[in-house]
């Protein structure tokens, strides 16, 4: 099975940028709703061929196969396998496309009643020779590296958009790129979740013991991600910081700003982080202040840079480029499913030489 067309799920606002950039890779946009966008390939490709898409804002992609719309939920859920009827997949992922912009009137984007019903009813509906059953994987929806994945987008209440990709990549084994926690947490802030989604994409080897220092770190919901994971955490900001973060035996609290401690202070950690709400060039010198000191040796960085204005989404080459100059040549930029109109951008020094098996990956177009 092949199809000519590639769909995009992302952050209602960032749909833009993401048409502007893949125009100029070659790729003509074909349809769109706010938050999922479909565009035509040059060429078609097969099924589950390895695709490669590297674009901050996009949270999801795959090979866009078409959209089934009925009246109940159960004749959508069987349209869906009779276009497929001939292809077999390990896993099934359905999700929202989001409705509104991240943070409008408290949205958060992710699962909702509406997909969740429908997972269920395509998982009932499904055929063995169909869909491999949920219960042979124990980790339930998380998929697994080569896994074929069957994309059920909810792009509007009676119309959903299906699609199908293979993973490769940490980001694809999550329906739509959303990440959610292990467990249910008491967090201080939503901070807690940018942070706990950041440290599992970047996959950095962040181990217990390991001191990290973060930059704005009030009210306290990165630290908490971090002190969960056993490090030792020295937060930087001239506000308060909740009881229950000030009160953990591995937190230190600094109520400075960053730009007034002294650079030789930073020589003790291994991580950094930031979250400040002042613009990436000004989060950029203050990170390079420290980094760049002959003093400091820090190993890695995960750095949330806001954008007020979505024109700033034309300088993330420069950033990329600038914190490589600092001496960090794995360098990452996403905009997470936890964040707001803000980019996540990480940092690793290199500090081993890794033999790393290489895929074969094919680009877009």
């Amino acid at each position: 099975m092949e199809s000519q067309f590639l769909f995009v799920t992302c952050q209602v606002g960032s749909e833009p940028t993401i048409k502007k950039k893949l125009a100029e890779d070659g790729l003509c946009f074909a349809f769109s709703r706010p938050g999922f966008l479909t565009f035509k390939l040059p060429e078609p490709h097969t099924l589950f061929e390895p695709l490669s898409l590297s674009n901050p804002f996009v949270r999801s992609f795959g090979l866009c196969l078409g959209k089934v719309a009925a009246e109940t939920i159960e004749e959508r859920a069987q349209r869906v396998w009779d276009q497929v009827a001939d292809n077999r997949f390990d896993r099934l992922h359905v999700w929202p496309r989001d409705r509104a912009p991240a943070g409008h009137r408290n949205f958060h984007p992710g699962m909702d009643a509406a997909s969740f019903a429908a997972e269920e009813v395509l998982l009932k509906t499904a055929s063995p020779e169909q869909l491999t059953p949920r219960d042979t994987f124990p980790e339930g929806k998380l998929a697994r590296r080569n896994d074929r994945v069957l994309d059920c987008i909810l792009v509007d209440p009676q119309e959903w958009w299906i699609g199908a990709h293979c993973v490769d990549r940490w980001v694809q084994k999550w329906p739509g790129g959303f990440w959610t926690g292990e467990e249910p947490v008491e967090m201080i802030s939503r901070a807690y979740f940018k942070m706990s989604e950041a440290l599992a994409w970047v996959s950095w080897p962040v181990k217990p013991g390991q001191r990290c220092v973060e930059l704005g770190c009030a009210p306290g919901g990165a630290s908490q991600a971090l002190l969960s994971r056993g490090l030792r955490v020295v937060g930087i900001d001239p506000a308060a910081v909740d009881a229950k973060v000030v009160d953990h035996p591995n937190f230190q609290h600094i109520r400075k700003r960053s730009s007034d401690v002294r650079l030789r202070d930073f020589q003790e950690f291994q991580w950094l982080t930031a979250d400040m709400s002042i613009a990436p060039s000004d989060t950029l010198d203050e990170v390079e202040r420290i980094v760049c000191h002959r003093a400091n040796r820090v190993w890695g960085l995960i750095l949330t840079l806001k954008l007020n204005d979505w024109n700033l989404a034309e300088q993330i080459p420069s950033y990329l480029e600038r914190v490589r100059s600092w001496g960090y040549s794995r360098v990452r930029v996403r905009q997470l499913s936890h964040n707001r109109q803000e980019i996540c951008l990480a940092g690793l020094r290199p500090t081993r030489k890794v033999r790393r098996r290489s895929h074969n990956r094919r680009a877009l177009p």
